[in-house]
């Protein structure tokens, strides 16, 4: 029977409190952060339970060549992948790393997320939730526009896209030495988790053509089983959600070349489409959609 994650692992999150970290609140300053291994080990813990032993990877083979494409051919490396669950992204490097296969457990440890500032901002028991892998924290569109809407005068207004700015110009700097150093950047590329019964939390945003831009190769993953699942009773606390042992299987599509990706939807459009960068994260989420389905029917 499902838990509410409070109450199946409440008992761990104040030790997880008390070896946290990373700082409360973000700035230009502290936008990359290096994974905690102190809380790795409690996300390994709760994977470990709820992951049933037939969890795995997909198509393996897309994994590796990927990694390969990145280590042995200097490629610059973006993973997009469907976000049902906030397992998804322990998921990946769990399941990487607990492979016999060194290539793996080198890649399980290449992976930078991109995560919005709220998981930072949130309170401590979201935070230290993330603080377990490394990452680089943006100003999400969303966030800003929230912002925006709630801010009293125009001069509020100015302030917080002035910070958004300065915070996503940072996080571009960072990633971009990451793909220096041979770092792999993961996007969720909805932007949040897909709530039952709400398609638009499925939509890609338009704003991950800039990341295809930015990088050579890309591989697309695909979320199968949900071991922890949104409580639609409370869907934004983290902390209700409903934890159960599940099969969950990421699988992986063939790599695919950014720019040639690109070239190709655009070369599908008509001259005056007025949103070619929403065509082209349309076509990222309808690969995923489809991978999806055909590897549920498997499950």
């Amino acid at each position: 029977m499902a838990k509410q994650l409070k109450d199946a692992y409440g008992k761990y999150f104040k030790e997880m409190v008390a070896l946290s970290h990373a700082p409360d609140k973000i700035d230009e300053t502290n936008i990359y952060q290096e994974a905690n291994p102190e809380l790795t080990k409690y996300m390994d813990l709760m994977l470990n339970d709820n992951f049933l032993p037939e969890s795995g990877l997909g198509n393996i083979e897309n994994f590796k060549a990927f990694y390969d494409a990145v280590v042995k051919d200097g490629k610059k490396g973006l993973i997009l992948m469907e976000h049902y669950t906030n397992l998804d992204l322990p998921a990946i490097i769990y399941l990487l790393k607990n492979r016999d296969e060194e290539w793996a457990k080198d890649f399980s440890k290449r992976i930078v997320a991109v995560a919005g500032m709220k998981l930072n901002e949130a309170g401590p028991a979201v935070k230290v939730w993330t603080e377990g892998f490394t990452r680089v924290v943006i100003y999400p569109t969303r966030s800003l526009t929230k912002a925006e809407e709630q801010a009293v005068s125009e001069e509020e207004r100015a302030a917080e896209e002035a910070k958004a700015r300065k915070i996503n110009f940072a996080a571009m700097r960072a990633m971009d030495a990451c793909k220096r150093r041979g770092q792999v950047i993961l996007v969720f590329p909805s932007g949040t988790r897909y709530r039952p019964g709400q398609p638009e939390t499925k939509k890609g945003l338009r704003e991950i053509d800039s990341y295809l831009r930015l990088f050579d190769v890309m591989l697309l993953v695909s979320v199968n089983g949900e071991a922890l699942k949104i409580n639609m009773e409370s869907p934004d606390d983290m902390l209700s959600d409903l934890v159960e042992p599940a099969k969950v299987v990421l699988t992986a599509k063939p790599v695919i070349n950014c720019k040639e990706f690109r070239n190709e939807v655009l070369a599908s459009l008509p001259a005056d489409d007025p949103d070619p960068k929403q065509k082209i994260i349309d076509r990222v989420m309808e690969i995923l959609e489809k991978q999806h389905e055909e590897v549920a029917k498997t499950m």
